[in-house]
């Protein structure tokens, strides 16, 4: 491990929301390479929000107030920065708690440094671009992490510097490796839909989540089973036009984009998004016979890799330790279900789709496959780097330290869901097995973005979790 470094905060500025919040921007300057910290800096953003302390007019606060200490929250992706805290559903039932949230943008997103297509083609040629994207993983977001702790409480007493952690989705992977890697600075840990496949590899990663998407399908067929044909017939237009349908952003309308709307099944409202949009580009083909522009920038919306490029290209790479290359595994392990034969085949126009719903066109569901790197604008110039990232094998350390969390001590409560599109219960469930003292809650009444859509029931089995003591 090397060594522990302390970020350098160079900039603050404090906004009070009268009655509410007490909102403080906060700029930190870490090293880009921690192995290499005279190759040198980038600079970070975070938001902590607090509740100010109720005065009586004409006194002022007392000057031994009492610390509130930190709850992190640890946004989803990888490639999202922390979400705005007034509207954030942790921020009121944290603060009520007694805590003071902090809303981290990891490196690369967000304010902190945020990877853009110039940003890596001005790194050189494609291999100085992978070693480039490569410090933007985990196992560095965390030494960030400890850095900002490290600074932000750098003159509290001892007892107060330990901090809490919340992580959702892929957050919960970097709970894992900030759990592996430096639990010294952890008082706990908060995760929901986050318990990462520690022990798997990428393509058993990938089979494990096809068979939940294809579940998630036949739900959205059973509850629109008109968009069997409708769905058929966009995915037969789009096969002999796709060429000429250009996207207001710059990017092309193809059939794999179109699948890739499949990515919102695993969230509350998802089925819905997509029925929306379906039945939009019907209603164009029925008036026109060609995509409207407000359509076009609608769909557009749903799937954010052109402003959250590291969403797509270092999608694959939280699956990968030391040795392993992710080798395009969504790609791979669709060969194994003929559901998504449009992912696998070369030539789409061989392929006969009756528009008679007598074939089912299965969308994916969070995957990367290489043809979005043909048709999203932003990920154009970035396709050599993305495969050199889903050959490259000669990452320094793994992301998770397995014997540290089985004998980790530091107390962690997680939500888990069952039906989960992104997080396989399965592999949860082994991770579970592995953390030392974890409590989790399993449920099947809720998916993988509860956390936005429910987030006061989430909130609640996690703190109960915590309040509730087993005998």
């Amino acid at each position: 491990m090397d060594p522990v470094w302390t970020a350098r905060l160079v900039g603050s500025r404090s906004h009070i929301h009268p009655g509410a919040f007490h909102v403080t921007e906060l700029f930190f300057e870490v090293p880009l390479n921690y192995a290499r910290p005279g190759d040198g800096t980038i600079r970070l953003f975070a938001r902590s929000i607090s509740r100010p302390e109720k005065t009586i007019p004409g006194l002022s606060k007392p000057a031994d107030e009492p610390i509130k200490p930190y709850l992190v929250y640890l946004e989803g992706g990888p490639g999202f920065g922390g979400p705005e805290p007034r509207s954030h559903p942790v921020s009121n039932r944290a603060l009520d708690a007694g805590y003071t949230v902090l809303y981290v943008d990891y490196r690369g997103t967000g304010m902190s440094n945020p990877i853009h297509t110039d940003l890596v083609l001005k790194q050189g040629d494609v291999n100085q671009q992978v070693e480039y994207l490569k410090l933007f993983r985990a196992n560095s977001i965390v030494r960030d992490l400890e850095a900002i702790r490290l600074c932000l409480t750098e003159s509290w007493k001892p007892e107060y510097q330990t901090w809490s952690i919340f992580g959702q989705s892929f957050g919960g992977f970097v709970c894992l490796s900030y759990l592996s890697k430096y639990p010294q600075g952890l008082r706990e840990v908060f995760m929901t839909g986050g318990l990462a496949p520690v022990e798997r590899q990428p393509l058993e990663v990938y089979s494990a989540l096809y068979r939940k998407v294809i579940q998630r399908n036949e739900a959205y067929y059973s509850k629109y089973p008109e968009d069997e044909a409708n769905v058929a017939r966009i995915a037969s237009y789009l096969t002999t036009n796709e060429a000429d349908i250009q996207l207001p952003g710059g990017g092309t309308f193809t059939v794999h984009r179109l699948l890739g709307l499949g990515m919102a099944f695993g969230g509350h409202g998802g089925l819905d998004t997509v029925h929306n949009l379906v039945v939009k580009l019907i209603s164009d083909l029925d008036q026109f016979n060609y995509f409207t522009t407000p359509t076009l920038m609608a769909l557009e919306r749903e799937v954010p890799f052109d402003s959250n490029p590291v969403y797509a290209i270092l999608h694959e790479s939280i699956y990968c330790s030391r040795g392993v290359a992710s080798n395009w595994a969504a790609l791979n392990a669709a060969r194994k279900f003929e559901n998504f034969f449009f992912w696998t085949q070369s030539d789409h126009n061989q392929l006969s789709l009756p528009v008679d719903g007598m074939v089912r066109v299965y969308f994916s569901g969070e995957m990367v496959f290489p043809q979005f790197f043909d048709t999203y604008p932003t990920l154009r110039p970035l396709k050599p780097a993305a495969e050199a990232l889903a050959r490259y094998s000669q990452w320094e350390e793994d992301l998770y330290d397995e014997e540290q969390l089985r004998r980790n001590e530091v107390p962690v409560y997680a939500v888990s869901y069952i039906d989960d599109m992104y997080v396989d219960i399965g592999a949860a469930r082994e991770t579970a097995a592995l953390v030392k003292g974890i409590k989790v809650h399993e449920t099947n009444q809720l998916h993988h973005n509860a956390i936005r859509a429910k987030g006061d029931e989430v909130l609640g089995m996690l703190f109960k979790l915590r309040d509730d003591t087993l005998d």
